[in-house]
């Protein structure tokens, strides 16, 4: 009796140790969720000594380049900021900055002017924004589980390649945030084809005519 009592207590633990996989409240991760696209905020920002007869050439298309920037890959405002202080060469080329990204396309409700706390009154002026990049995991350092498993959970770094090429290749990091807003639908060439079409005529447009195979008039 005995025996057959210990027989079937070591079964069942057996058979409990089979059945479990770990904590019952532990959700298995799945690559999307554990290689999720993300970004991080940086900052671009570009420094400007200060000269008593203005910006140079050099400063100049530094600023041009900073607003092409902006436009491409900006977030928020564009700050610039003034060593604070009594200096007036300073103030003036502060205010020149401003100036020059205004001239460089730069709308003036997007451009912020404030001082900065500065060991000398002659210190470089700063022109920068924010910006977000892509997370690109180092898939090389991720743990490999390459050993024989037995359950359906996915295998540690399974996933983490493709992510991290797909966050190489995104052109604007915004896009992982969310979408851009669309521009509105052309309802005046909607219209155009809504009315030839209740005619009957033909609603594509004219196609150029060949001329042995190749396009009629070629681009000079």
């Amino acid at each position: 009796m005995k025996r057959a009592l210990l027989l079937a207590v070591v079964a069942t633990a057996v058979l409990g140790g089979c059945a479990s996989t770990g904590p019952a409240d532990t959700q298995p991760l799945t690559p999307l969720s554990r290689y999720s696209l993300q970004v991080e905020p940086g900052l671009d920002r570009i420094a400007l000594a200060v000269h008593e007869d203005g910006l140079s050439s050099n400063q100049q298309a530094a600023l041009n380049d900073l607003a092409g920037r902006y436009r491409a890959a900006g977030v928020g405002w564009v700050r610039i900021e003034g060593p604070s202080g009594d200096d007036p060469a300073a103030a003036r080329q502060t205010w020149a900055v401003r100036s020059a990204l205004q001239a460089a396309g730069l709308p003036a409700e997007r451009i912020v002017v404030a001082s900065y706390a500065a060991p000398d009154p002659r210190a470089p002026v700063l022109a920068g924004f924010e910006t977000v990049r892509a997370v690109i995991p180092n898939c090389a350092a991720e743990p490999r589980a390459m050993e024989g498993r037995f359950s359906n959970n996915s295998s540690m770094g399974l996933g983490c390649a493709i992510n991290a090429n797909l966050a190489a290749q995104i052109s604007d990091p915004r896009d992982i945030v969310g979408h851009r807003p669309t521009s509105p639908a052309d309802s005046g060439r909607a219209a155009v084809v809504f009315d030839s079409y209740r005619k009957g005529e033909v609603t594509s447009a004219p196609q150029e005519p060949l001329v042995e195979g190749r396009i009629a008039r070629a681009v000079e």
